[in-house]
């Protein structure tokens, strides 16, 4: 039975009747049609569907719809602002931190949350926040160094 889910996505509060077992990821790529957030693992392991949830890095494919009523989701269409790319959309591009792109969009956003958590961090600290998100072409040397760049320009 489908319900009224209402929330902020990507700074618009936004309202849909669906099943409120649906899987986010899918309300976003099929009901919302924003396809930048992948179908990985959809066992919560790749990280490909990581969005932002209050600010806080979440993989999509593993939470129902209804756990964020009310709350405020960010997807990887929503960092740009005013037509400018985020700092990390532009370092990732900078430093070619992507092969096939299938891994970016959630790479990105798990960078977000961390860099808004840690905005020094170390060399090792972003390695250990960047390990649970999996790239499958190996450009996990240049998507440190996109982050290690977004973070300096940052501050």
């Amino acid at each position: 039975m489908e319900e009224l889910i209402q929330f902020k996505l990507n700074g618009k509060q936004t309202k849909i009747k669906v099943d409120p077992d649906r899987m986010l990821l899918w309300v976003l790529r099929t009901n919302l049609e924003l396809t930048g957030t992948k179908f990985g693992c959809g066992e919560g392991y790749c990280g490909s569907c990581t969005v932002l949830i209050n600010q806080k890095a979440e993989r999509a494919c593993s939470i129902p719809v209804k756990e964020i009523m009310g709350k405020d989701v960010v997807t990887i269409e929503g960092l740009e602002k005013n037509g400018k790319l985020h700092p990390l959309q532009k370092a990732f591009m900078q430093h070619d931190a992507l092969q096939c792109g299938y891994c970016t969009p959630g790479m990105i956003m798990t960078a977000y949350s961390f860099l808004h958590e840690n905005p020094k961090p170390s060399y090792s600290e972003i390695v250990k926040a960047m390990d649970n998100n999996l790239c499958r072409c190996g450009a996990h040397t240049r998507i440190i160094k996109a982050i290690q760049t977004a973070a300096e320009q940052s501050r």
